[in-house]
């Protein structure tokens, strides 16, 4: 355990962030399972439903810093063009 206050302050603050953002993670992966066998499916409407729920979750993700901006765009993008080819 961390013999100074101000240490063991960012021990707290570190596993409550770091639930926080194995929450967002586990959260997004779920939807991609989800988007992915929609995709399978070919089942247009349900896809373009998951992805447009994905695609606030990635942007949530983004504004708490959980994942970089770029990877949240990037995934968006291959969900629009998987969704473009059905």
């Amino acid at each position: 355990m961390a013999n100074i206050k101000s240490a063991a302050k960012r021990a707290r603050q570190a596993k409550v962030r770091t639930a926080r953002n194995r929450s967002t993670l586990n959260r997004i992966k779920t939807l991609s399972r989800k988007s992915g066998a929609a995709f399978d499916a070919k089942d247009k409407k349900v896809a373009s439903e998951n992805i447009r729920e994905m695609s606030s979750e990635l942007d949530r993700a983004v504004k708490q810093g959980t994942i970089h901006r770029n990877t949240a765009n990037r995934r968006k993008s291959a969900l629009a063009r998987k969704l473009a080819a059905i």
